[in-house]
């Protein structure tokens, strides 16, 4: 059959309702549904957005694959691949853009395509069969879970084109094998679908003061947010500004934002992570902190995940977590995990001296006493650094603290929510845009860091950017967006040294690599096959 193989694994699994959060997505599932019988009310509704909140969330488990967080900072100039030092080198694959560090491996990224076009067969079911259900002449509830589930489309795609750049585009569930369509196209389905949102889904739907019960809900606030991050990715990445959303549209949603006073900066930026705002209590299995929370007032959008791991097909932890953590190490609050992702030395020398991010942000492992205990011979591509917004954490004894009582599996048990915009991007994002108070919102996440005022102009807000969002999966499409030439020679490495195995070694990436491949990962070839052809490689794979 000509057919993508995906779509055939979408028509099993759409529709499987599984739990995915510690909140809101908290759902018993579903048993003998089928599109024929189900669909017909409001709960029906309900229960289908939950299955398509949890298929954006499975883009994220890193169930096998290589999770668009950890590409995202793989590729960019913040991290190298690492990972242990007898591991196959995909991750160096991905962080040089060069295959030969792993020629037998043609499908790096088939779970991210797979799993990103499963996120989307669901959304699309659930806004196909919108008209069939009976919304009680509430039009308010209608307009909820169509936004709702529009914006998740959105991110799923936007995702998908950035990583990708040449992807099919489905606005219905389809089993056509179709060919990839202009990324135009893609990115004026994502603005529209995220219009959609930002002027439909009620700005009071889900409010901050009921962030405990719906934190991690797509808002209208969420889809300004997000439409803003597109119109800059896309008119920086293409160099056109088509999209039927102009900057000034992009400025008045974060300004929206902004003036609703329902979000932020919490005060400390060391309180915004886990492990930075913790310190092990001796013999406990607790931690003293000052942890600002999930869905804190500076959370404008998060992507959740819980403890759960069964044989029931529920995966719901944050496995790319376990891949962040430092190689077989606990050191509490840092708890061990595979040792992907070590700090480029470069951006730990780089932060202004005072500047409160860079300890908040980054493991200093000599610094820190960790050294000694250190597994380095086991450590690929060691600096010294490891990334510690995103680690593991592990209580006084060494315990893993993915579950409070400690019974929880350092491996499957990670819950940390993916912060996916917070208010100090929303604040940058203004002033980059152009705000008349572009210079208040520039010296407000700098004050926060603990640093003095500084002109705001283009260049010094892509400058406080790398500082602000490091380690959050944002660098590498800033850099992107000013340009492939220019990601390509920031991106690029002569040699650092390090260390793989505990013996002398370097990093070297060569910036030809990325201009050829425009900044574009590779096309599974598990896809070009199943498509008998019909899809086509990106250049410079």
């Amino acid at each position: 059959m000509n057919k993508h193989k995906y779509i055939l694994l979408l028509a099993c699994i759409g529709m499987i309702l599984t739990s995915c959060s510690e909140s809101f997505l908290d759902t018993e599932p579903l048993t003998s549904v089928t599109t024929e019988n189900y669909y017909k009310t409001i709960d029906d509704a309900e229960r289908a957005l939950i299955a398509c909140y949890d298929g954006w969330q499975s883009t994220s488990s890193n169930n096998g694959g290589y999770a668009f967080y950890l590409a995202s900072e793989v590729m960019a100039d913040e991290c190298f691949g690492g990972t242990g030092n007898n591991d196959t080198k995909e991750f160096q694959t991905i962080d040089r853009f060069d295959i030969s560090f792993s020629s037998s491996t043609m499908s790096l990224f088939n779970i991210n395509w797979t799993d990103g076009y499963a996120g989307i067969f669901r959304c699309n079911t659930l806004i196909q069969k919108l008209d069939q259900i009976d919304w009680k002449g509430d039009d308010n509830i209608r307009n909820r879970i169509e936004g709702e589930t529009r914006a998740l489309r959105a991110l799923l795609y936007f995702d998908l084109v950035r990583m990708f750049g040449n992807i099919p585009l489905l606005e219905e569930p389809t089993e056509e094998n179709i060919p990839q369509a202009d990324p135009k196209e893609v990115y004026a389905l994502i603005v529209e679908d995220l219009k959609f949102t930002a002027n439909n889904l009620p700005a009071n739907a889900y409010p901050k003061a009921n962030a405990s019960q719906n934190d991690g809900r797509i808002t209208s606030y969420a889809a300004k947010a997000l439409l803003a991050r597109v119109y800059l990715y896309y008119t920086g990445y293409y160099g056109a500004d088509d999209l039927g959303i102009s900057a000034s549209e992009a400025l008045a949603g974060l300004e929206d934002i902004i003036s609703s006073g329902e979000y932020d900066l919490v005060e400390e930026f060391k309180n915004l992570w886990p492990a930075a705002s913790s310190s092990p209590v001796n013999g406990e299995l607790r931690f003293e902190t000052t942890y600002a929370g999930d869905g804190n007032i500076e959370t404008v959008l998060a992507q959740k995940f819980n403890t759960t791991h069964d044989y029931d097909g529920n995966l719901d932890g944050n496995r790319w977590l376990v891949m962040m953590g430092m190689r077989e190490t606990s050191f509490s609050p840092y708890g061990q995990g595979w040792g992907a992702c070590p700090v480029n030395p470069a951006i730990w020398n780089a932060f202004e001296a005072g500047d409160a991010r860079k300890t908040a942000s980054i493991i200093d492992v000599r610094g820190e006493g960790i050294e000694p205990s250190y597994n380095i011979p086991g450590q690929r591509e060691y600096t010294g650094f490891m990334v510690k917004k995103y680690t593991p954490m592990a209580f006084y004894d060494g315990t893993s603290a993915s579950k409070d009582d400690g019974s929880g599996n350092f491996q499957d048990n990670q819950h940390q929510d993916f912060v996916v915009v917070r208010y100090a991007d929303v604040l940058l994002m203004a002033a980059e845009l152009g705000s008349s108070n572009a210079q208040n919102y520039f010296d407000r996440v700098r004050l926060r860091a603990g640093l003095s005022p500084k002109a705001v102009s283009k260049e010094n807000i892509l400058r406080e950017r790398y500082f602000e969002f490091a380690f959050e999966g944002l660098r590498y499409w800033d850099l992107l967006r000013q340009g492939v030439d220019y990601a390509a020679g920031i991106i690029a490495e002569a040699g650092v040294d390090v260390l793989s195995g505990g013996n002398p070694d370097q990093v070297t990436i060569d910036a030809a690599k990325i201009r050829a491949s425009k900044g574009l990962c590779q096309i599974p070839k598990t896809q070009i096959d199943l498509s008998q052809g019909v899809l086509k490689q990106n250049e410079g794979w």
